[in-house]
């Protein structure tokens, strides 16, 4: 399946619930090497610090679509637009932002001995 489909395939299933309920959004930019790449953008609503958004966004993509569950790991590119709200309307016009936070994560404890 293609990069595109995964994100039509979440955006339905799953991230329509977090942009309704908590305006945050997150979007597949590549699966390479068994890294996942997301792009999340943090609305209004959501309290979470970065942390805690890369865990639980990392984890709902790895379980929500099997062509990730083999996923070693996650990189997070987060654009808070609660600092910055300017910057939710230019991604939804597509225009390229910089990143406010990078954050990764590994699954599993033991991927590095």
């Amino acid at each position: 399946m293609s990069i595109e489909e995964l994100n039509r395939k979440h955006y339905f299933k799953t991230d329509m619930y977090y942009r309704v309920g908590y305006g945050l959004s997150s979007r597949l930019m590549a699966f390479r090497n068994g890294i996942i790449y997301l792009q999340v953008v943090l609305g209004r609503k959501w309290d979470k610090d970065y942390h805690a958004t890369t865990l639980e966004l990392a984890h709902c993509w790895k379980s929500e679509h099997e062509e990730l569950k083999d996923a070693l790991g996650c990189k997070v590119f987060i654009i808070d637009a609660q600092k910055y709200p300017y910057k939710q309307d230019l991604v939804k016009l597509k225009i390229s932002v910089a990143n406010d936070a990078k954050m990764g994560m590994l699954f599993s404890s033991n991927v590095l001995n």
